[in-house]
């Protein structure tokens, strides 16, 4: 019971530029969900400042945690400094930022503690979001402005890829603390496993996350597995650009893009799928790589995407490719080869079941108790 009482009657505020409710939440998202209600648990006082998001209230209670919404997703970080600033969100304990790129810089208006939680470092995704001088800035923002204006505060990060990304811009190892994913044991579906060859992509469709490279590489692949197909789980204003490559490379019939799908038709499509493919540019760990790793899916990713080194466990839950072409013949093997499929698909089940929401939460917790207690 020790873990549930520390950080009882604690008041805690996370500010983050989107919550689980809005389209274009991803793994992050889910990260925050998990430990604002594993703290609600525990008896803190949780409220989450977020984007406004359509069709969802102002402010609502969901699992004991306090959601506040208001502004857009460049306006919320004004919107969120003005609410912290007011005391509209309370009078915290201590305070999250949730550093999505650009950061809230709630050390600007509070004296509170302030931990910063970065799940990856967005250096090569500014380019590839905003052109021109907009990606430079962001990255000066990133890179410079936050690290300085938080030079005395704690840090939480999800991987060693991280810590070591936030050390090389000057942030303290000291003040680094790794609380990793968690995972959930696999929803119980009925589907089969495909018996006809699969892959799956599960994620936001948006430029970094390069989808492009699986249905390229379905593309290559289909010649000597003409029964070869891709599903594409999760949607984004990038979603007409990856229709049209499926359709400019002959492979329509190949590729099915669901869009966004409650949580029992995503675990129907990994329990369907031979090898998931990941070829984000970034990934600070990767939460999709656990949930198809619990259904014994192996994933594919490659092994310059920073979290994905430690999520992937090369050539035992996985394979980590070193770039396009070691990335389509590494789903050739996985898909070709049925004793080294299975192999690595026991592997993704075991490297999955280490993984526990509950350790996650509790060390969250731990790190917010010794941050408000000075320790």
């Amino acid at each position: 019971m020790g873990g549930r009482v520390r950080v009882h009657g604690t008041s805690v505020v996370f500010l983050s530029w989107r919550d689980a409710t809005h389209p274009e939440a991803g793994g992050a998202e889910r990260y925050l969900t998990q430990v604002a209600a594993g703290l609600a648990e525990r008896g803190a006082h949780v409220t989450v400042f977020s984007a406004a998001t359509h069709g969802r209230p102002t402010a609502e209670t969901v699992d004991g945690v306090r959601l506040v919404r208001a502004g857009s997703r460049t306006t919320v970080y004004l919107h969120g400094l003005w609410a912290l600033l007011r005391g509209r969100l309370g009078r915290p304990d201590v305070v999250v930022d949730v550093q999505n790129g650009i950061p809230f810089l709630a050390r600007l208006v509070t004296r509170r503690p302030v931990v910063v939680l970065v799940h990856h470092v967005h250096r090569e995704q500014w380019p590839v979001i905003f052109p021109g001088l907009a990606w430079r800035l962001g990255w000066w923002i990133e890179s410079r402005l936050s690290p300085w204006v938080y030079r005395r505060d704690r840090y939480v990060t999800v991987s060693r890829a991280t810590r070591d990304e936030l050390v090389r811009m000057g942030v303290d190892d000291s003040r680094i603390d790794i609380v990793r994913n968690g995972c959930e044991p696999p929803l119980a579906v009925t589907t089969g496993r495909s018996p006809t060859p699969l892959v799956c992509v599960v994620g936001r469709l948006v430029p970094h996350k390069q989808v492009e490279h699986a249905i390229e590489a379905v593309a290559a692949l289909r010649p000597d597995l003409p029964d070869l197909r891709l599903v594409v789980v999760g949607d984004g204003w990038w979603s007409d650009e990856l229709v049209d490559l499926a359709e400019q490379r002959g492979i329509t019939d190949a590729v099915d893009f669901l869009g966004y799908v409650d949580e029992r038709t995503k675990h129907e499509v990994y329990a369907a799928s031979w090898v998931m493919a990941l070829p984000s540019l970034k990934e600070g760990w990767g939460i999709v790589v656990s949930e198809a790793g619990a259904h014994g899916v192996p994933t594919v990713a490659y092994a310059d995407a920073g979290g994905t080194t430690e999520s992937v466990h090369d050539g035992e839950s996985g394979i980590l490719a070193d770039d396009r072409a070691a990335f389509v013949e590494a789903l050739r093997r996985v898909l070709t080869d049925p004793v080294e499929r299975r192999r690595l698909s026991d592997g993704a089940r075991a490297v999955s079941a280490e993984l526990d929401w509950i350790a996650t939460e509790k060390a969250f917790a731990d790190v917010l108790r010794a941050t408000v207690e000075g320790t």
